[in-house]
Formats: C-alpha cells, sequence, structure tokens
C-alpha cells in the first residue's frame, strides 16, 4: 500500500493565536488520535498535496523527531474563504485495534450489459469499512462480469476477507441502465412484428 511520508514539529503553543502564527507560516496543525497518546505537531501545507488531493487511500507516516508513527487520514478541515487546508486529523494505527475507513471501489471486468448496449451507472464511490491495520488495503474490487441490462451489484455482492462493511448491504454499487438508443431500437423492433 502507498505510503506518504510527512515530516512536522511537535507543537506546545495552543489557542487561536498560536494557530494563526502556524497558519501564517503556511503550516497545518495537526492532531494523531487512537494511540497511547494525543499528538499535537504542524508540518508544511506543500506536504499533504499528495495525501489530501487524490481519490486513492494511503496510509501517511508521520515523523516526529526520533518518533514515526504510522496513521491514515481521519478528517480534514478547509479555509472557508481562502480553501486553504486549515487542520488535519489522523488515526494511528494500532496492530490489534480495528479502524473505521472509507475505502475506494474499483469495479473490474465486462458487463454483459454493457456490451449489449447498456450504459454502467456507478453510484458508489467507496465504502465505509472496519479492519484491523494488517487487513486494510488500498482498494475493494468489484467485478462487474456477471452484470445483465438493467441489473445491478450490490454492497452485499461485495467479498472483502476479515474486512467488516459498514454500508447498507442493498445499496446498489453500480447498474447497467438501457441506453435512450437501445430502447428506440427494442420499440422499433416491436412495431415490425
Amino acid at each position: 500500500m502507498k505510503t506518504i511520508t510527512i515530516e512536522g514539529q511537535l507543537r506546545s503553543d495552543f489557542g487561536k493565536k498560536a494557530t494563526r502564527l502556524l497558519r501564517s507560516e503556511e503550516q497545518v496543525p495537526c492532531v494523531i488520535y487512537g494511540g497511547a497518546e494525543t499528538v499535537n505537531f504542524s508540518a508544511p501545507a506543500k506536504q499533504f498535496k499528495s495525501l489530501v488531493y487524490t481519490p486513492d487511500f494511503q496510509l501517511a507516516e508521520i515523523k516526529l523527531g526520533e518518533k514515526s508513527y504510522r496513521c491514515v487520514l481521519k478528517d480534514l478541515q478547509f479555509d472557508v474563504v481562502t480553501d486553504e487546508l486549515a487542520h488535519v486529523d489522523f488515526l494511528e494505527l494500532v496492530d490489534n485495534k480495528e479502524v473505521l475507513v472509507s475505502l475506494p471501489i474499483k469495479i473490474v471486468g465486462q458487463s454483459e450489459g454493457v456490451k449489449a448496449g447498456g450504459k454502467l451507472v456507478v453510484k458508489l464511490k467507496t465504502l465505509k469499512v472496519r479492519a484491523l491495520p494488517k487487513d486494510l488495503r488500498e482498494n475493494l474490487e468489484v467485478s462487474i462480469d456477471g452484470l445483465e441490462l438493467n441489473g445491478n451489484i450490490r454492497v452485499e455482492d461485495v467479498k472483502a476477507p476479515n474486512i467488516t462493511i459498514l454500508n447498507s448491504p442493498r445499496i446498489p454499487i453500480a447498474s447497467v441502465v438501457m441506453t435512450r438508443q437501445l430502447r428506440q431500437e427494442e420499440a422499433a423492433d416491436s412495431k415490425k412484428k
């Protein structure tokens, strides 16, 4: 799994004044939760680009002096006026402790319905899951090989060993719908008969 390294420094000053000063120096205040202790730190804003502005699920290795923390991105806050990154929350990965994350869905295969002229409509891009850190992966593959025209692949159809999917099982992930052209062709065929 892809890991982004972020180097920062521990924070000792808290409050609005200290936070404003950090942001004026293009630093982002951050917090790491979930481990033995809560860690407050700051890091340069440009180090977060490849972690924040991507649809991929990635791990973050945060280096603070001699210590290193393996984390996942938990929450982001942006400035409402400038749209710059204002605050980042991380969740530390502890080997025997399950974490809640959103994993992207990767559609694989060729649908029979699409081959017949239908259109694939993807309705969900991520799934909320609970898993141990060792079982986390970059994405959840969903095969659409057997998907017929007007058919659905639902959350309950996703097979992910050692991962608990928290979304409602009946929600459709992807469907193959009939296109207008295909409907017109079928209507023309039925008129000929």
